[in-house]
């Protein structure tokens, strides 16, 4: 774990509280003191996470915690790419967002923590504590969260099969929906070999990402200060770049060959900070004569970032699977596409998982088969 130290970060103390939390469950979730960057228990008289008591350290002691109830309320719900620790995560719009929308599966699919930004410079504001915090705070009181890490918190993928502060942790997973439709997760850097454009591209596009982040958070302060809403520029000029296109189809591609290879509806990653919600034809060899028209389809789903774009999906309580951006204003989800998954009643379905409960999963690294995770 010597890559991962720092001045004023020590990520091995952070490794040493994480596994005593793996082995002892009973402990309580650690509270991040931004002054010394290390994880310390939370102080409550049982030693358990007691929701009624929590306080976010980034609070003073007369401070009081006003928490919202939840306007909105879905089944599940999809976030990737937040990048906590990283100067251009939207933490803010986040916590607004976990605040005001209550769902019974929370997914994180990859680059939660940004170790690697740490790694170059501490940044560890108090909006960014409390979006972890808040996460855990899910865990401990009913919602099912699991965690999937990605190239920018590797860091936690030896965990994988285990839980932390009530949080599974996997590699990958496949949730099934309230109509019947299993969707496969995954981050998806394991596909970056098949996005590459060439090493000068890569390093220019390094750079000019860079750049790009810089006008873009530069031109939100601006917007900001106008009362205008959030407006990303570097999606707009990415959109706009024909190799970042030809970038972006690849991996789709990539994706998409990958999870046919499982008997899934649908994909759903991040890694790419590409929102997108759309289906695709299947390879012939996945299908039959008697394939329907909707099973020669696969759905590709990438739930975007929190750095750039502040997206999400969500699976509705009707079963539509939708792509949102969260509107900081509003505090409201807005829809930006939608497809509609319910096959048969939810009743039914739920009979179904109890018949399925000991489904196998192939495994991400050796192909052998093991029980699907699950909370």
């Amino acid at each position: 774990m010597g890559e991962y130290e720092m001045t004023g970060f020590n990520f091995k103390e952070f490794e040493t509280t994480a596994q005593g939390q793996i082995n002892d469950p009973s402990l309580s979730p650690p509270i991040f003191n931004r002054s010394t960057q290390t994880p310390t228990s939370a102080p409550t008289p049982s030693n358990r996470f007691n929701s009624a008591s929590f306080t976010p350290s980034a609070l003073t002691s007369d401070q009081t915690v006003s928490p919202q109830t939840p306007s909105i309320t879905v089944n599940a719900l999809w976030l990737s790419d937040i990048h906590l620790g990283c100067k251009d995560c939207k933490a803010d719009y986040l916590l607004s967002l976990l605040e005001t929308v209550h769902c019974q599966h929370l997914y994180l699919v990859g680059d939660i923590v940004d170790l690697w930004a740490l790694k170059r410079k501490l940044h560890w504001p108090d909006s960014h504590n409390k979006v972890l915090q808040k996460i855990i705070e899910l865990a401990q009181n009913g919602t099912q969260v699991i965690y999937l890490p990605g190239n920018h918190d590797e860091l936690i993928k030896p965990y994988a099969e285990l839980s932390l502060w009530n949080i599974k942790i996997a590699r990958q997973h496949i949730h099934h929906g309230i109509g019947g439709h299993k969707l496969l997760m995954l981050h998806g850097d394991q596909f970056d070999a098949d996005v590459c454009v060439g090493r000068f591209y890569a390093i220019l596009g390094d750079h000019l990402y860079d750049l790009l982040l810089f006008l873009n958070r530069n031109l939100h302060s601006l917007r900001e200060r106008l009362g205008y809403p959030y407006w990303s520029l570097a999606s707009y000029i990415k959109s706009k770049v024909g190799k970042a296109q030809a970038a972006i189809g690849h991996y789709r591609q990539a994706v998409l060959d990958y999870a046919q290879h499982f008997d899934v509806d649908g994909v759903i990653c991040g890694h790419i900070h590409q929102p997108e919600l759309s289906t695709h034809p299947r390879a012939a060899q996945y299908c039959t004569p008697q394939s329907t028209p909707e099973q020669r389809q696969i759905i590709y789903a990438n739930d975007g970032d929190w750095v750039e774009n502040c997206s999400l999906i969500t699976e509705t309580l009707n079963g539509e699977l939708q792509l949102c951006r969260w509107n900081e204003q509003t505090l409201n989800l807005d829809i930006l596409s939608s497809i509609a998954l319910v096959q048969q009643p939810p009743e039914a379905h739920k009979n179904k998982q109890q018949k399925t409960a000991a489904q196998q999963m192939p495994n991400t690294n050796t192909g052998e088969t093991r029980p699907r995770d699950v909370a």
